[in-house]
């Protein structure tokens, strides 16, 4: 990690949130509690800075310095907020096309997945702010530098991202193997938001749940599922190649 990549110090990290550095994630020591901490931690939440507790091994494998057991690590995008980003969209007279990614920690996936989107026009994506890959340089170099040019969302959750969509209009397609309606066979000519999963456990239940149509990709091979950035890719530019036609 590069040392303009992180402020460490619980005063020095204050100020950042403060000054509104982008700040992906704050790491802070385990066992760390004091009266300066608990303000720290206070801000972070006022700010919705994702935070962390981690072993001081982990803080001290990014700094030998005097980091006070806290770590801010900082984020290469300027993440977008959904509300903000939706109602531009409409305005804009656009039919919004959003991409949420469900439980993907595998960063080279996520690149992958966000060069597709920029590519075939994606208008964002969507990212939890726990158990998800993050925007870092790794995802960017993945990405040909897409992630540069695409807003990702980072959301509390991918449900409460899901029911907001629903209330603003959007169709929530989900890719799921144990149905029999095929990707081709789904409407995406309206306002349409597809939930990708991770490879190892797909959808969460509660989000499949939440979702209006479930679409499968056909497979006759003896492998059991396509790369999730693959599916990614097949989806989307099944969306791209419906609404060309409706042009």
């Amino acid at each position: 990690m590069q040392s303009d990549e992180y402020i460490y110090g619980i005063r020095a990290v204050m100020e950042a949130i403060e000054a509104g550095k982008d700040i992906d994630r704050l790491l802070i020591k385990k066992d760390l509690s004091s009266d300066l901490a608990a303000e720290l931690l206070a801000v972070a939440k006022q700010y919705g800075i994702v935070t962390r507790r981690v072993p001081v091994e982990k803080i001290n494998k990014i700094t030998r310095k005097n980091h006070q057991g806290v770590v801010a690590v900082l984020s290469a995008v300027t993440y977008y907020k959904l509300e903000d980003v939706i109602p531009d969209l409409y305005e804009q007279g656009k039919l919004p096309f959003i991409v949420l990614l469900d439980g993907i920690t595998d960063v080279r996936n996520f690149g992958a997945i966000a060069r597709t989107c920029e590519c075939a026009g994606v208008d964002a994506i969507v990212i939890p702010e726990q158990g998800s890959v993050s925007v870092n340089g790794d995802a960017i170099k993945t990405s040909a530098g897409a992630l540069h040019h695409i807003p990702v969302c980072r959301e509390k959750n991918i449900m409460s991202a899901v029911k907001f969509l629903k209330n603003n209009g959007l169709q929530i397609v989900a890719a799921n193997e144990k149905t029999s309606t095929l990707y081709t066979q789904a409407d995406f000519t309206s306002p349409v938001a597809l939930v990708m999963g991770a490879e190892d456990v797909g959808i969460s239940p509660e989000v499949l749940r939440q979702c209006d149509t479930l679409v499968a990709i056909p497979e006759y091979g003896h492998i059991s599922s396509l790369n999730v950035s693959v599916a990614a890719a097949i989806m989307i530019y099944e969306v791209v190649r419906q609404r060309n036609i409706s042009e």
